[in-house]
């Protein structure tokens, strides 16, 4: 089994930015955490600030994993085209957020990518992406 796990912008700052909100730990230690926790899986990780490297990549994967666990971040409330590249492949994506966007400023309030995706989790610190994860396991 093959997951791919994408961030979006500024995640590539957790660990340093809005600890209070984000946690104090960098995604790439909780990277090495989770692929020591699923040694069956084979992973895969991109991360990008820019909105069109986003969706060559999803356009690249998108035809040969078996999931992809995504947090858009920002994009997540802002872009059509996210989601319409999201649309496009065959792959399913599970939409992740490190918080509860219903209970952040209202503009996070809505997902443009969530209609298009298997699900959503958020809220649940970076064990989002663990849960993003599991339910791929329990596909197979």
């Amino acid at each position: 089994m093959k997951i791919i796990i994408v961030n979006g912008p500024n995640l590539n700052l957790l660990g340093v930015r809005e600890k209070s909100i984000y946690g104090s730990s960098s995604f790439a230690n909780y990277y090495e955490s989770i692929v020591s926790r699923f040694p069956d899986i084979e992973f895969e990780y991109f991360q990008s600030n820019v909105e069109g490297e986003l969706i060559n990549y999803l356009q690249k994967v998108g035809f040969s994993a078996h999931g992809i666990v995504f947090n858009a971040g920002a994009y997540t409330h802002t872009s059509v085209a996210l989601r319409d590249a999201i649309a496009a492949i065959s792959t399913p994506v599970v939409e992740v957020h490190i918080s509860n966007i219903l209970t952040r400023e209202h503009f996070r309030h809505e997902s443009l990518i969530g209609p298009v995706c298997k699900g959503s989790i958020m809220g649940f610190g970076l064990d989002s992406y663990r849960l993003g994860i599991e339910s791929f396991r329990n596909d197979v």
